[in-house]
């Protein structure tokens, strides 16, 4: 990975052309905290230069009105060059959020291949573009047509992952977009649009712009938008989703997380604490997804506990250019402070700190550092249990039946993921049916990209992957049909 990233340009309507905008965004490495890279600011007029090139592209291009297959077979070169470019992407992504790059090869750079493969599965074979309805009362041709120009607004955490979820589907659907990523790791997006280029795709069906966030809410409400997608925190997706609700256009929103994993008392504690090595600490605790919190059976919980604080305290931490790393630096100065705040929350809260707490890693003298931590015996109303951290920082609580288990997992104003542990998988799945959330993993199993994943309560409206991510970015349109009226192809 180059030391220098600088970028001038951004990527409208098929070409590099230069910012408008005099500002620049600086790129800083979270291990080094010198900046690695500058990408340019973008104003208002680059705002509208992008989504007039989308516009046209999708009013006027070939893009929407190829058939699904044509648009597979163009999305079929980009996955082919991402997984040519996987360790450059792997390495971009590394360096500009702080992602382990044991990490970063294996999540980072090789999922948003896995998922084309699944997106173009759905889109030549399963996804029904156009299909015949007939009752007692009509008979109907139903069509599902691409829904217009796109904003994929994306984090900086799994910057190309969360970027090909939303990207693959729109394209796909025949949509053109204009991509706006985190401020904090625009790399990957500048890396995706190269190759985007190289693939093929027409020009203005893919424009990437780099904007703080009042730019990126004038290209949210921009007239000639038609529809919204965004990944961040619950915050700022529900200002968004407001703003979005007085001009009555349509949003997607992947927002924050506070999952929970239940250990029953027949669960298998090896297996379980092996699990939530990845399930509580990847990326260095900053998804959305990860289990935070930790529920276990009284009978069980001190067991648990001892280790679970060994596997934690077992965890390399420190460059995450070093292929041991588990646990690296968070994204920004910002992200660390606020990570240390909460671990100052619970030491003064009483609670029972089990591994971690404040201070640096013992050796790092530079880096936005913080020690994975461990509290016990939280009560699940305490501001550690109830708050997004979005770090390294997990509590435990014991239960001592299955329904008290299931009520502390649903005490939260989120509902984006949990796991359930038990040896006996029927009893996993009906608890899992309990707990209101948008996806469960049994024993730690992944549901794999052709189901349906998103939230519920403040973790978000609408669903990504599987045929459902489709239905984002298209409109359904019925057509009556004589009845003897049968057409050549639907």
């Amino acid at each position: 990975m180059e030391t220098n990233f600088t970028r001038d340009t951004i990527y409208v309507d098929g070409q590099w052309v230069p910012a408008q905008g005099t500002g620049k965004i600086e790129v800083i490495s979270a291990y080094s905290e010198q900046v690695i890279a500058t990408v340019p600011q973008c104003s208002r007029d680059d705002i509208d230069l992008a989504v007039k090139a989308a516009r046209s592209a999708f009013d006027k291009g070939p893009w929407p009105r190829m058939s699904a297959k044509e648009r597979v077979a163009v999305i079929a070169r980009l996955r082919d060059i991402i997984e040519q470019r996987q360790e450059e992407i792997a390495q971009a992504i590394s360096a500009e959020m702080g992602s382990p790059i044991t990490q970063a090869r294996s999540i980072q750079a090789s999922l948003p291949v896995k998922m084309l493969d699944e997106q173009m599965q759905i889109a030549a074979n399963e996804y029904p573009w156009s299909e015949i309805r007939e009752s007692v009362t009509g008979k109907a041709l139903v069509r599902r047509l691409p829904k217009g120009v796109a904003v994929l607004i994306t984090p900086w955490n799994a910057p190309l992952m969360t970027t090909i979820q939303k990207l693959g589907p729109a394209l796909l659907a025949g949509c053109s977009v204009v991509l706006k990523p985190a401020s904090l790791a625009p790399l990957s997006a500048y890396l995706l649009a190269e190759m985007a280029h190289e693939a093929g795709i027409p020009a203005g069906v893919l424009n990437v712009v780099t904007c703080d966030r009042a730019e990126a809410e004038y290209l949210v409400l921009h007239s000639g938008v038609d529809k919204v997608t965004f990944t961040g925190s619950t915050g700022a997706g529900s200002h968004l989703a407001a703003a979005c609700g007085k001009i009555l256009r349509p949003i997607t929103l992947e927002l924050g997380g506070k999952s929970a994993a239940i250990i029953t008392e027949d669960a298998d504690i090896p297996a379980a604490v092996e699990a939530l090595k990845m399930l509580s600490f990847r990326n260095s605790g900053q998804i959305c997804t990860l289990k935070t919190r930790v529920l276990v059976a009284e009978s069980r919980a001190t067991e648990f506990t001892q280790a679970f604080k060994a596997m934690v305290e077992s965890l390399p931490v420190g460059d995450p250019s070093d292929p041991s790393t588990i646990i690296g630096p968070m994204v920004s100065e910002k992200q660390r402070d606020n990570v240390v705040r909460y671990i100052e929350i619970g030491i003064k809260e009483g609670l029972s700190l089990v591994t971690g707490g404040l201070g640096r890693p013992e050796g790092l003298n530079h880096g936005w550092f913080v020690k994975p931590t461990v509290f016990a015996d939280v009560d699940q109303n305490a501001s550690l249990a109830q708050e997004e951290i979005f770090g390294p920082v997990v509590t435990i609580t014991s239960f001592e039946t299955e329904d008290e288990a299931v009520a502390i997992a649903n005490n939260s104003i989120f509902g984006l993921s949990g796991t359930v542990f038990s040896k006996d998988v029927d009893r996993a799945v009906s608890i899992a049916d309990c707990i209101k959330t948008g996806v469960v993993e049994i024993n730690g199993n992944p549901f794999g990209f052709h189901a349906p994943f998103g939230g519920v309560k403040q973790s978000g409206m609408g669903r990504e992957n599987g045929w459902e991510g489709f239905e984002s970015y298209v409109e359904l349109k019925s057509i009556g049909l004589p009845r003897d009226y049968s057409p050549n192809a639907i």
